[in-house]
């Protein structure tokens, strides 16, 4: 009998120690879920601190927020109704990107950024016309932006399109901007069509190059305030397989 009563003593404590572990377990983990909503991020761009940046600066954040996102170590944001409210001062974004219609580029991930950091231009191709122009010169001109970075990538359709000399609609005015990356891409030793990833890597590599040479001869704007040091006019291509950017010379 006595061994029963103990047996019994002994069960109940074990499922109250059970019970308590389960409990703090949970108090625990609702802890950590309010850390983690406290520690996300709220910062919105000022003025002052867009004034502070050198575009310099600007393209080595780009550079290692492109590290954190490959790493699955982004900057967790708060998007609630403060930040959005704090946005409507005014935008200080510290760049313009201009990228491809793609949508497996999501291009504020890329490189790590939240509202208010950067301008986004996209058009199939990511080439420039007078408006993405406009664009850019408004961004930098007027809205203060350090850095201008056109970003092509891995698979682009718009390059394979071009390549293979596609008509349909209005898709064959669009892809006249691409050509001439394609038209720069015939030394390639190999076979030059749409299915050889090498070859169409280097016709997407080229076509940043011409979109960029276009943007310094089109633009005198941009032009002088490159020459001045006051922007940085860069290129990158984006490999979709692993989220890394491989910056263009």
């Amino acid at each position: 009998m006595i061994m029963k009563i103990f047996n019994f003593v002994i069960l109940a404590a074990t499922i109250q120690c059970f019970t308590a572990c389960i409990t703090n377990t949970k108090k625990a983990n609702g802890n950590i879920t309010s850390l983690n909503v406290a520690n996300k991020s709220r910062h919105v761009m000022t003025k002052a601190e867009q004034d502070a940046l050198t575009p310099e600066q600007v393209l080595q954040e780009f550079k290692e927020g492109n590290e954190r996102f490959r790493n699955g170590n982004v900057t967790q944001r708060e998007h609630s109704e403060m930040i959005r409210k704090a946005a409507t001062d005014g935008q200080f974004p510290k760049a313009m990107i201009l990228s491809c219609l793609d949508s497996r580029v999501p291009v504020e991930d890329v490189f790590d950024q939240g509202i208010g950091d950067i301008f986004v231009g996209r058009v199939a191709g990511n080439f420039v016309n007078t408006d993405l122009l406009g664009s850019m010169e408004f961004a930098c001109k007027v809205a203060g932006a350090k850095l201008i970075l056109v970003m092509g990538h891995q698979h682009c359709g718009a390059v394979k399109e071009a390549i293979d000399d596609v008509h349909l609609g209005n898709i064959t005015s669009m892809l006249a901007n691409v050509k001439p990356a394609v038209a720069m891409s015939q030394n390639f030793e190999g076979e030059k069509s749409s299915k050889n990833e090498a070859f169409v890597k280097l016709v997407s590599q080229n076509n940043v190059r011409n979109t960029i040479a276009k943007i310094r001869a089109e633009s005198e704007i941009l032009r002088t305030m490159e020459s001045k040091g006051e922007i940085k006019i860069v290129g990158a291509f984006y490999t979709l397989r692993t989220g890394e950017l491989q910056f263009i010379d």
